[in-house]
């Protein structure tokens, strides 16, 4: 086993004098490897602690950038490394933090064609993601190469915990077996987050960690935790495994990582979906188009997000009538005009649109990118968030 020199001695000294830790247990987490995929809320504080405690080698997975909206929450990120890659950023920090561990980068999306590959070099997975179709990814790739995968989860107040290991017992899809509804769920971007509240989960992750690689204490295998923030109060629920899940069961149809994209039907990464690339839908205006057309008086403009959102920015003439109002609010939608819908991004702004011509409306458009590419394109006083 891998030993430790006289500084390494000095530095984990508070962790050598326990004895369910001790040198030997000092030794495990020098030799041990954890995958931290995501760098973002969750990933922060996981490796950071991983890196304290001194987990030999940690990778870090994660294709984005630093921006400035991260750091109410990233706090492995700063000022300074805004704009920079946000693998190169955590690495910087974590060696900071202990000069004697293992940093690998992985500035590249996670998918079916290399999340074997990268995984077989670690004994355990973080997953520190905030959408569905890499959280089953991760499940599937952990089952598969029979690794644990430690999960947390996080949305505005409230955050969930659990090891999804499915040698000792149930795996991601024996508590979801499904994802749910394209848009039911809406992502930390649309909803938000509480700034401290990934810090909470994401050392708890780190702690889940750290007794896999001791092999002490009682593992969060089969149970889920949940916590909310508003009330400070933590629930466990059992988790069993399902006999008749798809993956990890005993007759499983999954045997090969598969579509994520095509199974979850929603983009496969942590922002608000992008849009810049893809063509112009018949449904959608763009920012400059809608600025073009704002000059002709013969259209109504509604803003389809909250009400704390109009507080912090919007257009000027636009109406607020917010997603989940809009079906029982049609009376005041101007039929004889066009109807221009817009949100922060372009996605509650297209639920809107499809809402609507349900409805029996027709001359609708909804604004591509929303209030950010408005932001972006045409007045840059208008905040981003």
């Amino acid at each position: 086993m891998t030993e430790l020199n006289n500084d390494e001695i000095r530095r984990y000294s508070r962790h050598l004098i326990m004895p369910e830790v001790g040198m030997e247990g000092q030794k495990k987490l020098k030799a041990g490897s954890v995958l931290l995929v995501g760098t973002g809320g969750l990933g922060s504080p996981a490796a950071m602690y991983l890196a304290a405690a001194g987990v030999g080698k940690i990778g870090l997975l994660d294709f984005d950038v630093v921006d400035e909206s991260n750091l109410q929450r990233q706090v492995i990120h700063g000022q300074s490394t805004v704009g920079m890659l946000k693998v190169e950023s955590a690495k910087q920090r974590l060696l900071d933090i202990n000069p004697y561990i293992e940093i690998v980068t992985y500035d590249v999306p996670l998918t079916s064609e290399n999340a074997l590959e990268i995984f077989a070099h670690y004994d355990i997975i973080a997953d520190g993601t905030d959408n569905f179709p890499t959280r089953y990814l991760v499940n599937d790739a952990c089952t598969i190469l029979g690794k644990p995968n430690v999960y947390a989860s996080i949305f505005r107040f409230e955050g969930q915990l659990s090891v999804f290991h499915a040698k000792e017992g149930p795996c991601y899809r024996c508590l979801y077996s499904e994802p749910p509804p394209p848009g039911l769920v809406p992502s930390c971007a649309e909803g938000g987050v509480l700034g401290i509240l990934p810090g909470v989960l994401g050392v708890l992750q780190a702690t889940e960690v750290v007794k896999l690689i001791l092999g002490t204490g009682d593992s969060m295998v089969g149970r889920l935790l949940l916590f909310d923030a508003l009330s400070m109060k933590f629930r466990e629920l059992k988790l069993r495994k399902d006999p008749e899940c798809v993956l990890c069961g005993p007759n499983p149809t999954v045997t090969k990582l598969i579509d994520y994209q095509q199974f979850c039907g929603v983009p496969a990464n942590d922002h608000e979906q992008a849009v810049e690339e893809e063509e112009v839908k018949p449904q959608e205006i763009t920012a400059v188009q809608l600025q073009d057309r704002l000059k002709t008086n013969h259209l109504q403009l509604v803003d389809v997000r909250e009400p704390h959102e109009w507080e912090i920015c919007r257009i000027d003439g636009a109406t607020l009538i917010p997603l989940k109002e809009i079906e029982n609010r049609t009376e005041e939608l101007d039929s004889q005009n066009e109807i221009i819908l817009y949100c922060k991004g372009g996605i509650r702004s297209m639920k809107a649109l499809v809402a609507l011509q349900d409805k029996g409306f027709s001359n609708l458009k909804s604004l591509r990118g929303g209030i950010t590419a408005w932001s972006k394109e045409v007045d840059s006083s208008i905040p981003q968030y």
